[in-house]
């Protein structure tokens, strides 16, 4: 599928600040799957769709500035979770609209991006989430830098996440079936292994 270029432009986070409890504590985004660590699939999957592509990291920056146009990190240690990423992205973003993916979707594909970005054209001022069967994957979704504001008011107030925050603001959906094959979350060492022969 093609980019389409009519759509506006967004700035793309790619979300590999955690604290990689499930993988043992390593970072999950430098892990190989394929011959390759999980942020260099993710940065081949949107690297010609943004000019601003940002990667939320808290350790290895040098290693994982090859891969971005610029890092972000979280404003206060000990890894308090993706919304901070997410906050920090939408601060640096240098577009109106912010895509956010998790580095361990390697299989995500250019359909579903599209999806996101023509789903948030269609519904100017809210934000777009997937979501497969009732499940919701708030991870992967389009915030409009506009809705800064509501998601640092919900930090402030103690919000930690990024799901409940969108669904109060009346998000959008990306419809997949259940099992999508894009979607597979590779967080653990078993999933990792399980996937690595498959090709992609």
């Amino acid at each position: 599928m093609t980019w389409n270029a009519h759509l506006p432009p967004c700035s793309i986070l790619l979300l590999a600040g955690g604290r990689g409890q499930r993988m043992g504590g390593q970072d999950k985004g430098l892990l190989e799957w394929q011959g390759e660590p999980l942020i260099a699939h993710l940065h081949r999957k949107t690297r010609s769709l943004s000019d601003d592509l940002i990667i939320s990291c808290n350790r290895n920056l040098e290693r994982y500035a090859l891969y971005a146009d610029q890092l972000v990190h979280d404003d206060q240690g000990d890894f308090p979770g993706p919304l901070a990423g997410i906050r920090a992205g939408l601060k640096a973003a240098r577009h109106d609209f912010l895509m956010v993916l998790p580095c361990d979707v390697p299989r995500v594909d250019t359909a579903l991006l599209q999806s996101l970005r023509e789903t948030a054209s269609a519904q100017p001022g809210k934000p777009v989430m997937v979501r497969h069967g009732d499940h919701w994957e708030p991870l992967l979704c389009l915030i409009p830098i506009a809705l800064r504001e509501a998601f640092d008011d919900a930090w402030n107030s103690g919000e930690r996440s990024p799901g409940r925050i969108m669904r109060k603001l009346d998000a959008s959906a990306v419809q997949c079936s259940d099992n999508d094959p894009r979607l597979a979350n590779l967080n653990t060492p078993q999933l990792l292994s399980a996937h690595n022969t498959v090709s992609d």
